[in-house]
C-alpha cells in the first residue's frame, strides 16, 4: 500500500502550475456537470416523453457537441485558447438558466443543441492550452490530470445530482449554472495574461511549419471512424444505461447517481497511475486497443446474471476502458499535429466522441425499445472487438511521431 501511494504521487511530479489550474477549472465546470446524466430520465419521467423521443433530443446534444468541437478547433486556431474557453465557460451560464423553462420537444431540442453546441466549443480550446502550458514530456500526463479533474467533477455532480432531482429537477439546470460561473471567473482570473513557458521546436529554430488540414490526412480520418464507434459505445452510458437501471433494476435517480459517482472515484484514482504505467511498458495502440475491448466486456458483462453488484462490476470495466483509450487517442492526435494545425486536430479528436454521443442516445434508445436492452449490450460487444481489430490494423500501418 505504501509502494502504491509513494508511485501515485510521484507521476504527479513535473506538472506546470498552469497544468494544475485548468484542471482546477475543469473540476469546478464538471462538478456541476449534473444534467447530462440525468437528461434521459428527467425526459421520460418528469416531462413524460417516450422512449423513442427521450433518444432522439438526446441525440440533438450530440449534434451540438459535434458543431461545437469542429467550430471550437477553428475557433482556437483563429482566435486562440483564452478567448474559446472564456467564450464557452460563460456562455453557458444563460443556457442552463434557460433549459428548465422548454418543455415542448422542439423549443428543448433547441436548447439542448445549443448548450451542447457552446458547451463543447470549450474541448479543443483546453486541450491546445494543456499542450502549450505543458512540457513536451509531460503532456501526457497533463491530459490525464485535466481527464482526472473531469472524473472527479464527474463522481460529485451525479451524486449532488441525484439529490437535488429528488427534490426538483429545476436544481440541476441552476446547480449547472452556479459552476460554470465559478470556473469562468477561475479561468478569467488566473490565464487572462499567462504566458506559455514551451515554444514548439519548429518556432524556436525559425521555420515555417505548413498547416495541413487533418481532413486531408487519411490515416488520421480512419482514426477518427473507429473513435466514433467506440464512442457510440461508451457513451451508453450517459443515455442508455441510466435507463437500463430505472427501467430494469428500478433504481433511484440517487442510486443512479451513486453508481455514476463510482465510476468518478474509480477513474480519479487509478487513472493517473494506470496511464503512467501504460506509458513506460506499452505502446499508445496497444493501450488504445486494450480500452476498446474493456468497453466491449463492460456491457457484455450484463448479460451474465442479474445483481446490483453486477452494474458496479460492469462500470469498473467501463471505467478501465475509459483510462486506457481515450488519453492516448489525444496523444495520438496530438502527436499528428503541430503548431499551425494542433486545433483542428484536437477540433477533430474532439469531434470523435461528439459523433459519439448523436449516435449512442439514439441507436441504444431504438434498439432497447424495439428489441430490449440484452440485444443492445450484445451488439455493443460485438461492435467494440471489430472496432478493436481496426485500431490493430490501423495503427500497425499509422506512423507516429515522436515527442517533441
Amino acid at each position: 500500500m505504501t509502494t502504491y501511494i509513494k508511485n501515485y504521487f510521484k507521476v504527479y511530479q513535473g506538472l506546470s502550475t498552469p497544468a494544475w489550474m485548468l484542471a482546477l477549472v475543469m473540476l469546478v465546470n464538471r462538478s456541476g456537470a449534473m444534467v447530462v446524466p440525468f437528461l434521459g430520465v428527467y425526459m421520460v419521467k418528469h416531462l413524460g416523453f417516450s422512449l423513442e423521443n427521450a433518444g432522439i433530443l438526446l441525440s440533438c446534444f450530440g449534434i451540438g457537441s459535434v458543431v461545437g468541437s469542429s467550430l471550437g478547433g477553428w475557433l482556437t486556431d483563429k482566435f486562440g485558447h483564452f478567448k474559446v474557453q472564456m467564450f464557452s465557460l460563460s456562455g453557458i451560464v444563460p443556457l442552463f438558466l434557460l433549459l428548465p423553462r422548454l418543455t415542448t420537444m422542439p423549443s428543448l431540442a433547441v436548447g439542448i443543441l445549443a448548450l451542447s453546441m457552446v458547451s463543447d466549443i470549450l474541448r479543443p480550446a483546453n486541450s491546445v492550452s494543456l499542450a502549450y502550458y505543458s512540457k513536451p514530456e509531460n503532456v501526457v500526463r497533463s491530459f490525464t490530470l485535466n481527464r482526472m479533474a473531469l472524473n472527479l467533477g464527474f463522481s460529485i455532480g451525479p451524486a449532488l445530482g441525484g439529490f437535488l432531482a429528488a427534490i426538483s429537477y429545476d436544481f440541476l439546470f441552476y446547480g449547472n449554472a452556479f459552476a460554470a460561473t465559478l470556473a469562468a471567473i477561475i479561468f478569467f482570473v488566473y490565464f487572462r495574461n499567462k504566458k506559455g513557458n514551451v515554444k514548439e521546436k519548429a518556432d524556436v529554430e525559425g521555420v515555417v511549419v505548413p498547416y495541413q488540414s487533418p481532413y486531408k490526412d487519411v490515416p488520421f480520418l480512419v482514426f477518427t471512424l473507429l473513435s466514433i464507434l467506440y464512442a457510440i459505445c461508451f457513451f451508453q452510458l450517459l443515455s442508455s444505461l441510466p435507463l437500463y437501471y430505472r427501467q430494469v433494476y428500478h433504481l433511484s435517480e440517487t442510486s443512479i447517481g451513486v453508481i455514476l459517482a463510482y465510476s468518478g472515484v474509480v477513474v480519479f484514482s487509478l487513472e493517473m497511475l494506470i496511464v503512467h504505467i501504460a506509458e513506460r511498458r506499452t505502446t499508445a495502440a496497444n493501450a488504445i486497443i486494450a480500452g476498446v475491448l474493456f468497453c466491449g466486456l463492460a456491457f457484455v458483462s450484463l448479460l451474465i446474471t442479474k445483481g446490483l453488484w453486477l452494474l458496479y462490476v460492469s462500470m469498473f470495466f467501463l471505467c478501465v476502458s475509459e483510462m486506457l483509450a481515450m488519453p492516448f487517442m489525444a496523444t495520438v492526435t496530438l502527436q499528428r499535429s503541430n503548431a499551425k494545425n494542433r486545433g483542428a486536430y484536437m477540433g477533430l479528436n474532439s469531434l470523435s466522441l461528439s459523433a459519439g454521443l448523436i449516435f449512442a442516445p439514439y441507436l441504444g434508445t431504438q434498439i432497447a425499445a424495439k428489441h430490449g436492452f440484452n440485444v443492445l449490450w450484445t451488439g455493443t460487444g460485438v461492435l467494440m472487438l471489430l472496432t478493436g481489430i481496426g485500431f490493430y490494423v490501423l495503427m500497425k500501418r499509422m506512423k507516429l511521431k515522436k515527442e517533441n
